[in-house]
C-alpha cells in the first residue's frame, strides 16, 4: 500500500493522519477551526490544499476523506449509499474531487430506513463501523451491535460484514442545548458519579423523556440535588433514556453485547449505562476505527475497486 493522507472531516473538527506504506500512522493532527460548520460555502477545498496538506507535509500524497466533507456543508455532495453496504461497495463509490496534486477521494455516507419509515443517514460513522470490522476478521461473521456515542449517537446493526440498519439519537446535542439554553441550565461543576447514576435510574425505560427531563429542575429546587451536579444528572438521564430505547427501535428485545466505538471518556459513560441494563460491553477507540476504515478503503481503491 502506498503512503496516503487520511482525514475524518466532521462538523466541528478535522482529524488527519499521514499513513506510511507499511500501514502505520506517521503523523496525526487536529484542525478544530476547520470543522465544516465553521467554513464558508466553497471554502473546504481551498483550506485543504492551503492548510491541511502543508501542515501534514502531505502535498505529494493521495488523500481519502470521510465525514461531512461529502455533505452539503463540505467540499462536494457525495450521494448516500443504501444499506446494506460493506467496504467493497463503499470503495467502489468513492468520489474523486477536483484538486491540484494527487487524487483526493471522499467516502460516501450511508442511508437506511429508520424510525416510522423516515430515512436515516450517516457520514463518517460508516467508516468507523467498517474499520472496526476490518480490524478483526471474526467480526465480519454474524450479527454485531455497535454504538457510536457522540453529538448524534448512532446505533448500528452490522451483519456478515455489512451495515444493515441504524438509528440516530441526538443525545449529545440535546445535552448541550438543554444545559445552556433551557430552564434546565446547569452550573459548571466536576463530574458527579452519584448524580449520573441517579439520572440513569430516573431514565426508566426511556419513555416519557420530556416529562422525566423536568426532574432536573425539581431535584435542584425541591429535592436536594446540588446545582453543580445537575449536568451529571442530566447526562445520566439522557444517556439512560437512549440506551433503554434505541435498541428497541432496532427491533432488539434482549440486552446483548454492544461494541462501543468512539471517544474513550464518552464510551465509559455509555458502558456504565449499558452494564446497568445487563448488556456486555467492549470499548474501542473511534480514532483507531476511523483510520482502519480509511486505510481499508484506500487499499481497495489502489486495487481498482473505485474509478
Amino acid at each position: 500500500m502506498s503512503a496516503f493522507l487520511a482525514c475524518d472531516w466532521g462538523t466541528t473538527n478535522l482529524r488527519a493522519w499521514v499513513v506510511g506504506d507499511d500501514g502505520r500512522a506517521l503523523r496525526r493532527s487536529e484542525f478544530a477551526e476547520l470543522g465544516v460548520s465553521r467554513l464558508q460555502p466553497g471554502e473546504a477545498a481551498k483550506r485543504f490544499v492551503e492548510q491541511v496538506r502543508p501542515a501534514m507535509q502531505a502535498e505529494e500524497l493521495p488523500a481519502i476523506l470521510c465525514g461531512m466533507a461529502g455533505s452539503t456543508l463540505g467540499w462536494a455532495v457525495v450521494p448516500y449509499e443504501a444499506a446494506p453496504v460493506g467496504l467493497e461497495r463503499l470503495a467502489g463509490r468513492l468520489m474523486r474531487v477536483e484538486a491540484p496534486g494527487p487524487a483526493v477521494r471522499i467516502v460516501p455516507g450511508v442511508e437506511a430506513e429508520g424510525v416510522a419509515g423516515a430515512p436515516e443517514v450517516m457520514r463518517g460513522e460508516e467508516t468507523q463501523a467498517l474499520g472496526w470490522l476490518a480490524d478483526d476478521a471474526s467480526r465480519g461473521r454474524g450479527r454485531r451491535i455497535l454504538c457510536h456515542p457522540g453529538t448524534h449517537a448512532k446505533w448500528i446493526i452490522v451483519e456478515d460484514g455489512e451495515i444493515r440498519r441504524f438509528v440516530t439519537a441526538m443525545t449529545g446535542e440535546l445535552f448541550d442545548v438543554l444545559r445552556r439554553h433551557s430552564v434546565l441550565k446547569a452550573e459548571s461543576g466536576p463530574a458527579d458519579e452519584a448524580a449520573f447514576a441517579l439520572g440513569l435510574e430516573s431514565a426508566g425505560d426511556g419513555d416519557g423523556l420530556s416529562t422525566r427531563l423536568f426532574t432536573v429542575r425539581t431535584r435542584v429546587v425541591a429535592g436536594g440535588l446540588d446545582p453543580r451536579s445537575a449536568g451529571s444528572y442530566l447526562s445520566g438521564l439522557l444517556i439512560g433514556a437512549e440506551v433503554a430505547s434505541a435498541p428497541r427501535l432496532l427491533g432488539l428485545t434482549e440486552p446483548g453485547p454492544v461494541a462501543l466505538v468512539g471517544a474513550p471518556k464518552l464510551c465509559a459513560l455509555y458502558e456504565t449505562a449499558l452494564t446497568r441494563r445487563g448488556s456486555a460491553v467492549t470499548r474501542h477507540d473511534g480514532d483507531e476505527a476511523a483510520l482502519s476504515g480509511l486505510s481499508a478503503l484506500h487499499r481497495l481503491a489502489e486495487k481498482g475497486a473505485c474509478a
